[in-house]
């Protein structure tokens, strides 16, 4: 299958898939009881301010009617406006998107730095205590709800050693610094603010943790599996009668080959982390879209939540897209297949 091809099968998918979430969360989100006219306007607001509201905000009209003019807004790129701040739905996620994106980043980093390690490990050793002690990290990380470790988190390290700070992006007192990428931990680099930069970094750690320790078992399985079915390969057993040492086949010639099909998991798992912010941004107050969200559901902010639906789940897709290009270039033998 060629760039082009795939390039072209993305994006009819991408139509049907930012559809697809639209309705969904269009339905989703008017299911839930309460009005937003009655929040926005008070509990001791008049009737008639109500309805006025929601004829502003066109809550008035038929379902149907609310959801075409929502549809054709999301076709010139409007996701609508904000019932909660007023403000054009893009703009405020594309504000609170360089957090996410940063938090996301640095948890995927984790996630690869130590499943990957953990994934050779439990595969040279298997059947050992170092491959139990990986497995049960594997397994502990896939079913540990993020809320509950990032609650644990915050008791263990600020609660009672005060080694790293509960919540927030950046230190009371401390000033933000000027945006270049929108990532702190950068632009406080490129400002030369060290203090804000420790600051940063020590905000991020605990968030950082709780959000990639499911992907880090992911990601050690994922390995782990790729590696049993390398080591068992002819050219493992050729590269040993050559007098190659044990680790120079496992990380010269086994382990980039294990990587292969790992990528797509790699890959995706960057869209599942930006999803997966949610719960570890509203648990860490960490500023981002996940918070965002969360405080738009609260306030029954309709726009807002199928806002972030549709972009996250845009992202996802650019996301798949990308990784299958790659994979492409890394393997040609799905070309010579396709």
């Amino acid at each position: 299958m060629s760039f082009l091809q795939i390039i072209r099968k993305r994006l009819i998918g991408l139509v049907f898939v930012v559809l697809g979430v639209s309705i969904i969360t269009f339905i989703v989100s008017h299911l839930i009881p309460g009005d937003p006219a009655r929040l926005i306007a008070g509990d001791r607001a008049t009737d008639e301010i109500v309805n006025s509201i929601r004829d502003k905000l066109g809550l008035n009209l038929p379902l149907y009617e609310q959801y075409w003019i929502y549809l054709k807004g999301l076709l010139q790129g409007d996701l609508g406006t904000s019932i909660r701040t007023g403000r054009p739905v893009l703009q405020d996620l594309l504000a609170f998107f360089p957090a996410t994106l940063e938090l996301a980043l640095v948890s995927l980093i984790i996630a690869i730095a130590i499943g990957v390690p953990l994934g050779v490990l439990s595969a040279v050793y298997k059947n050992k205590w170092i491959d139990q002690i990986a497995r049960t990290i594997s397994v502990m990380g896939i079913s540990m709800p993020a809320f509950w470790l990032g609650l644990g988190l915050i008791i263990v390290f600020y609660g009672h050693l005060s080694w790293f700070p509960g919540g927030g992006r950046i230190g009371q007192g401390l000033p933000v610094p000027p945006f270049v990428t929108g990532f702190y931990l950068i632009d406080t680099l490129l400002a030369g603010k060290w203090e804000s930069f420790l600051s940063t970094l020590k905000h991020l750690v605990l968030p950082a943790i709780t959000l990639s320790f499911v992907h880090l078992g992911v990601v050690s399985r994922q390995i782990r599996s790729s590696m049993l079915e390398q080591l068992t390969e002819d050219y493992v057993r050729t590269a040993k009668a050559y007098g190659l040492s044990k680790w120079q086949i496992i990380f010269r010639h086994a382990l980039p080959n294990a990587l292969i099909p790992s990528v797509t998991v790699l890959g995706l798992a960057l869209g599942d982390l930006l999803y997966g912010a949610v719960l570890t941004e509203t648990v860490f107050a960490w500023p981002g879209m996940g918070l965002y969200v969360v405080d738009s559901i609260q306030a029954l902010d309709f726009p807002a939540v199928m806002g972030f639906a549709v972009l996250v789940s845009f992202i996802y897709v650019l996301l798949n897209l990308v990784v299958d290009l790659l994979y492409l270039l890394i393997d040609p033998r799905i070309k010579e297949v396709g």
